[in-house]
């Protein structure tokens, strides 16, 4: 059976365990989602499950978008994701929420990092940067050498430099589900996942146990 959701991170809070331990959890608002196309490996090659999530006003998509959710008589929906999987189990036109996932389960939550811009290595990569003392006057967040002289005359590909930091997307693997409310569309994840509040998040079964 097919689980998946995306859905929208509204926060962090804390919950208290049977233990009265306080856990620090994150607060995704996910679903009500649709099910917009299932792809098969005799039509398309592979398989896969293409899910809808936020209502739209029309306006707001092409005509190619209101006419590819329109074959399910589905409204228009502001977000697609497509999740690759062996068997769907789940049919054009079924909606999925949170009750698909139960406490104690584990997740992977997929997000795009926060955008931090340009960025020094001293913040980028954790360098330490150059000495404090000794008559340094520039030097203190500097990278350092970058390679030698002759040989090989240039910079390494995939050297460590400054750049722009964060907006990628990252996966926080095998996190717990701790809360689950169907009437509100909620579901908790223990910890924290990427990405800032209101940010659009992908909750799929774990890959990694």
């Amino acid at each position: 059976m097919f689980k998946g959701l995306i859905g929208r991170k509204v926060g962090m809070t804390q919950v208290f365990d049977d233990d009265g331990v306080a856990r620090p959890v994150t607060v995704i608002e996910a679903g009500p989602c649709y099910v917009t196309q299932v792809k098969t490996p005799e039509k398309d090659g592979y398989s896969s499950v293409q899910l809808g999530f936020e209502e739209v006003k029309p306006k707001r998509l092409t005509r190619g978008q209101l006419g590819h959710l329109k074959r399910n008589d589905l409204p228009p929906l502001k977000v697609l994701r497509e999740f690759r999987i062996k068997s769907p189990g789940v049919a054009e036109g079924d909606q999925l929420s949170v009750d698909a996932f139960e406490p104690g389960e584990h997740v992977d939550v997929v997000g795009t990092s926060k955008g931090r811009g340009f960025a020094g290595v001293v913040k980028r990569y954790h360098f330490a940067g150059g000495p404090k003392t000794h008559g340094q006057s520039d030097r203190q967040r500097a990278p350092g050498s970058l390679g030698s002289g002759t040989t090989p005359g240039r910079v390494w590909k995939g050297k460590r430099g400054p750049g722009r930091m964060g907006n990628e997307r990252v996966t926080s693997s095998n996190v717990r589900v701790v809360l689950v409310d169907p009437e509100r569309n909620l579901i908790a994840v223990d910890g924290s996942v990427p990405g800032p509040k209101g940010g659009m998040v992908v909750i799929k079964p774990v890959r990694k146990q």
